[in-house]
């Protein structure tokens, strides 16, 4: 099988069902800015990174890929089986944050990106899959959508955050609180 098909060379592409929509189609754009956040977290797994962790990003790519097969399939059209999002999902990340939140800092301020490479890497994977949730936010107001999946990027960008944190402490790398010029 051939990776080029040149079916998409005047601007349209096939959704999971076969529908055919323009490539800047909000659901094409959802699925894409998710790939995105997944090929982020494929370089935050390439960093000198403890293995627990290696192994969640790994899980939450894997459900990354089930999110984009989710928002690439058309629900009135598709016959096709497709994984899915459970609440177990959102358990996994909530119960990673609270276990390294045992190891941090008390939060007292909004914190600067950066500090390593490790730890800038993260928060810009955060901040993709914040775009993410609003891309699937604003599609849910045209299409139905399974609200796990706007629960599950919403969750995952806290975790990324905390995840950032969490790198930072095991660098030691100090971390840079915001004050506000007032």
């Amino acid at each position: 099988m051939k990776i080029y098909t040149k079916t998409g060379d005047k601007g349209q592409t096939s959704l999971i069902g076969g529908t055919r929509v323009p490539k800047y189609h909000l659901r094409i754009e959802a699925y894409g800015t998710v790939d995105e956040l997944n090929s982020w977290l494929g370089l935050i797994r390439d960093q000198a990174i403890d293995d627990h962790s290696l192994r969640i990003l790994m899980d939450v790519q894997d459900r990354l890929f089930t999110i984009g097969s989710l928002l690439a399939s058309d629900p009135e059209k598709s016959k096709m089986k497709l994984p899915e999002l459970t609440i177990e999902d959102v358990t996994i990340l909530e119960n990673e944050m609270d276990t390294m939140e045992t190891h941090l800092s008390e939060l007292k301020s909004f914190i600067l990106p950066g500090g390593h490479t490790t730890v800038s890497y993260t928060h810009i994977a955060r901040c993709v899959c914040r775009r993410c949730e609003r891309l699937v936010v604003h599609l849910t107001e045209e299409n139905p959508i399974d609200p796990q999946i706007g629960i599950y990027l919403n969750r995952l960008s806290d975790y990324l955050f905390v995840l950032s944190r969490y790198f930072a402490q095991n660098l030691n790398v100090p971390e840079s609180p915001w004050n506000p010029r007032i």
